[in-house]
């Protein structure tokens, strides 16, 4: 049985279809990127797994657990699926250190003095334990966004959900965030990734998945997606990636 099984999920907002009955499994430990222009779909799907949108039709399970529909513990959920967005969401009133302690202590019942000592490992581990006592807008777009990593990995999660993480970084700051994520995929988190940056997908990913208008038109290894893609929709588009020189 697959870790997360994503079966024929629907998404729609009034009438338009965002998701059309999009299937897919994900195995424990594997790095899954959704590759795709802008609205095929990709946040919306990562944005339905831990249930900031609900579906309309379909199940997502995670470890057999149904986490779509009513009843589902929306904290629990939250805490094994962790996300990060393009947008760094970090609060601003808040130090770096309390920013990324404020989740296990509030929500997870770490006691503060644990919650502190996790919180600096986490923040040395990605090199910005000298800026714990800093203020968010202090810091550059890549060091917030460092910090809005170290915040998802507080509370150990099973899964982690990126949402283009690297979008609003200016391009010499996309590298030191791209390297957490390496470090996460090496040490065999589950991760999902809706991303541009097609040369880091076939570096990381174990699946990669392409979408177009709300469906996945086409999914395997990423040898198979970016060397010998099948469907005439995939190569129109990773033909125009490089042309663009992004791959």
């Amino acid at each position: 049985m697959a870790f997360i099984e994503i079966d024929k999920v629907h998404k729609s907002y009034g009438h338009t279809e965002v998701l059309k009955g999009v299937s897919l499994s994900i195995q424990r430990h594997e790095v899954v990127c959704l590759i795709g222009a802008s609205g095929s779909g990709k946040s919306t799907l990562l944005r339905c797994i831990n249930q900031l949108e609900q579906v309309n039709g379909g199940d997502i399970r995670i470890d057999g657990d149904t986490v779509t529909g009513a009843g589902v513990d929306l904290n629990q959920l939250r805490r094994d699926v962790g996300i990060v967005f393009q947008s760094y969401n970090l609060f601003p009133h808040m130090s770096v250190i309390e920013n990324v302690m404020l989740a296990p202590s509030r929500v997870g019942g770490v006691p503060k003095r644990v919650a502190l000592e996790k919180g600096m490992a986490l923040l040395e581990s990605v090199g910005m334990e000298d800026k714990a006592k800093a203020f968010p807008d202090s810091l550059s777009g890549g060091q917030q966004q460092r910090v809005a990593i170290v915040r998802a990995l507080a509370m150990e999660p099973r899964v982690m959900l990126l949402d283009e993480i690297t979008a609003a970084l200016d391009p010499e700051l996309v590298g030191d965030v791209l390297e957490i994520v390496r470090e996460l995929a090496s040490g065999g988190l589950t991760m999902l990734l809706a991303t541009h940056e097609m040369g880091f997908a076939k570096e990381v990913a174990t699946q990669v998945c392409f979408l177009d208008a709300g469906s996945i038109c086409e999914n395997g290894p990423p040898s198979e997606i970016f060397e010998n893609p099948q469907e005439e929709r995939t190569q129109e588009f990773l033909s125009r990636v490089v042309k663009s020189g992004r791959l």
